[in-house]
């Protein structure tokens, strides 16, 4: 059982966990929560959309702030648009801005850019150039995780459901038929292997009383090839063969979807990406929307300023995207990453594409760089992709250290690219453009490119 409802008039007290509120929405917060205030406390609510009027239930109470979800829609926001994409009555969790026109959602994703630069790295005399939109604001995901569940008993689900989580819960997944976000190929990959587990009767597992077989599947897509690749990861019990490409064990309670993984049909997937053939193992990092990828590695090149003759250094190059498509520009390019696959990944997408000036060393970027100084030399140009936690400050020192004239920083996470960007301002680098790139529509995240010039 909950609190009983507070409204706004309620008195000024911290809420707790479990209360539920009737809040009304005035803006949305870094990270896609809809931000609301009540006697002195700010709320973040997730699933909460500007102009919303929400019954929101508090999952987390601090002294000055709460944070809550969206359980009822009171009333929607003058400029709320009808969800497209919903499973089981609910919205899409992969989809949290899809009630948001379009043009709206960029809008916020630039400002949102603009200010945790100016904000959070304290910087300016920067420009701050027009977002890249998408094309295709649905159906662009070449990527999905599925989690099986049990299906609701007495219905047509009844066995096996596979689905996503249902909001706030880990333990109840909602069946999918027809995810917007991916496309109908891939819709049909994920319901093949439903009906599959159906007919066999095998059991998803159970975490809470660990048992049960079937835990996750992964759907990847070639855009431009067309192959849709399936990797089912399972507990070790024997199963009927699967129809899957990949098969991943995983022992324990382990909620992830890495483990030893053996084919069964085929172990690679290929994707035509800025004209180079390419091909990945499953495991590695590929940007989840292809074509929205083609646009962010045009900004990237463009920031480059090639002219043929420079020494491009590609930090977290993973299978070698990024430094594949400069080197057409560029004297040479090295490559340095720490996943030994995604390097051997690179190293035969170079020879594919009969790329011979482009080189690729398996190491950390904060232990691999001076190495690869040693090697290389001094480089013209470095492109930085980092994971969303940014740029340590031991790899900024390597990345000074690399005393390149441009830094073409490619970040998914502004909150992480404005500090790391002020420390390399410390050290004689001056931020001179940056231009986000909407790679995922329909939810608050959002890609960027900035250039960094050294100042004389």
């Amino acid at each position: 059982m909950t609190d009983a409802i507070s409204t706004d008039a309620a008195p000024a007290r911290a809420p707790r966990r479990g209360e539920r509120l009737e809040v009304e929405v005035e803006s949305l917060a870094f990270g896609g929560r809809g931000v609301a205030r009540m006697d002195g406390f700010v709320v973040f609510v997730a699933g909460g959309l500007p102009g919303d009027r929400v019954l929101a239930e508090v999952t987390k109470g601090k002294k000055r702030f709460a944070e809550a979800r969206a359980v009822e829609l009171l009333r929607p926001g003058a400029d709320r648009v009808p969800d497209r994409c919903t499973h089981g009555g609910e919205p899409c969790p992969g989809a949290p801005w899809q009630g948001l026109p379009y043009e709206r959602q960029l809008a916020e994703k630039q400002a949102q850019v603009e200010d945790a630069l100016r904000r959070i790295g304290g910087l300016d005399g920067f420009e701050m150039e027009a977002i890249v939109s998408a094309p295709e604001q649905w159906r662009y995901r070449n990527k999905l995780e599925y989690s099986f569940g049990a299906g609701a008993v007495g219905t047509a689900d009844e066995g096996v459901a596979l689905g996503f989580h249902a909001r706030g819960r880990w333990d109840l997944i909602v069946d999918v038929d027809d995810c917007k976000l991916a496309s109908e190929a891939g819709n049909a990959a994920r319901n093949g292997v439903r009906e599959w587990a159906r007919l066999e009767d095998v059991s998803a597992y159970d975490a809470r009383a660990r048992r049960g077989v079937l835990r996750n599947l992964v759907v990847r897509e070639g855009r431009r090839t067309g192959q849709i690749q399936t990797r089912l990861v399972t507990t070790p019990e024997r199963l009927p063969r699967p129809p899957v490409d990949l098969h991943t064990t995983i022992e324990g309670d382990s909620g992830g979807t890495d483990g030893p993984t053996g084919a069964l049909g085929e172990e690679r997937l290929r994707e035509v990406l800025c004209d180079l053939r390419l091909e990945m193992s499953h495991g590695a990092f590929f940007q989840t929307n292809t074509e929205m990828a083609e646009r962010l590695y045009a900004v990237a090149r463009e920031f480059a300023g090639l002219s043929g003759r420079e020494r491009v250094f590609d930090l977290f190059c993973g299978i070698g995207t990024i430094g594949l498509t400069m080197a057409g520009s560029a004297g040479e390019v090295w490559g340095l990453e720490i996943v030994p696959e995604a390097i051997a990944d690179a190293e035969r997408n170079a020879r594919r594409n009969k790329i011979e000036n482009a080189r690729f060393v398996a190491g950390n970027a904060r232990t691999g760089v001076r190495p690869l100084l040693e090697e290389a030399g001094k480089p013209d140009v470095v492109v930085v992709d980092p994971p969303r936690a940014g740029l340590s400050q031991k790899i900024v020192r390597r990345l000074i250290e690399c005393e390149a004239k441009r830094i073409v920083y490619v970040s998914c996470n502004p909150t992480t690219l404005a500090p790391n960007a002020a420390q390399l301002g410390e050290a004689g680098y001056r931020l001179r453009r940056v231009r986000p790139v909407d790679m995922f529509p329909q939810t608050p995240h959002i890609e960027c490119v900035a250039l960094l010039e050294k100042v004389a």
